[in-house]
């Protein structure tokens, strides 16, 4: 009987890199058949009860799943951590507290508090560049949710915060530098006018992220959400209520394939 495959990286962690490793021993006669079977079976997803963690994501799109934080006890977070880690899989969670993170922090992970990201994995090379750009410095949490989230998947960001359409000549000044990014990451609250004046001004295409600041009539992001999607400007892409993630996870989509960076 043929051995299994061993090694420091026999995990299970279901990467493309992960599944090469497997075929390749099986065909060079190092791991045994149903051993290989066994790990491959791991692919869809895992079942620890009170969650299903998604190993396979990360396989078919290029990023791993990430952990939604709110809404989950510590001791849930820290189980799905585990998992992924005990998988050998990235592990990425947002909107991450100090306490969740307390949970957790014996287990090996970062911690970026400014955008509440727990992340444990290997980094990619950064390719590229995306702009992150802020109306406001209210819109700093949100706007470090996008930076972090796109320098971890693998891209250079440059960030300018608190230009927004209040002192509109402090985002001109910045008009050449943004210019040279494949992509913006634009984060607004009040009226949310900024991501369309941007996209009139620049010929990348432009992630808008309406942001929960403002006063009563602002609804808690809705004016700005509103204001976005009705922008007359072309070439913006609204996602939801400081979604800085969700924007940040379009970006990189958008980047890695211009710059040519893997994923």
């Amino acid at each position: 009987m043929k051995k299994p495959l061993k090694g420091g990286d026999d995990t299970g962690a279901m990467n493309e890199r992960r599944i090469r490793e497997i075929l390749t021993a099986i065909r060079d006669g190092s791991c045994d058949i149903s051993e290989g079977l066994e790990q491959l079976r791991r692919l869809p997803y895992d079942d620890i009860g009170f969650a299903k963690p998604d190993n396979h994501r990360e396989l078919r799109r290029g990023e791993p799943e990430a952990i939604y934080c709110p809404g989950k006890t510590n001791e849930q977070i820290r189980e799905i951590v585990k998992n992924g880690i005990e998988h050998g899989a990235a592990v990425f969670a947002t909107r991450a507290t100090p306490e969740n993170y307390e949970a957790v922090k014996d287990l090996g992970v970062e911690y970026f508090p400014e955008a509440g990201i727990i992340f444990h994995g290997e980094r990619r090379e950064r390719v590229g560049m995306v702009a992150v750009i802020t109306g406001g410095t209210s819109d700093h949490a949100v706007a470090e949710e996008g930076a972090v989230t796109l320098e971890i998947m693998g891209n250079n960001v440059l960030r300018i915060y608190d230009v927004g359409v209040a002192g509109i000549h402090r985002l001109i000044e910045h008009l050449d530098d943004i210019k040279k990014a494949n992509a913006a990451v634009c984060i607004a609250g009040m009226e949310g006018a900024l991501p369309g004046v941007l996209a009139g001004l620049v010929d990348i295409p432009v992630i808008a992220v309406p942001t929960s600041v403002g006063y009563g009539a602002s609804f808690s992001g809705l004016t700005a959400l509103l204001g976005m999607l009705s922008t007359c400007s072309p070439g913006v892409a609204v996602v939801n209520i400081d979604n800085g993630y969700g924007a940040a996870y379009f970006a990189s989509t958008i980047n890695r394939k211009i710059a040519g960076g893997e994923g």
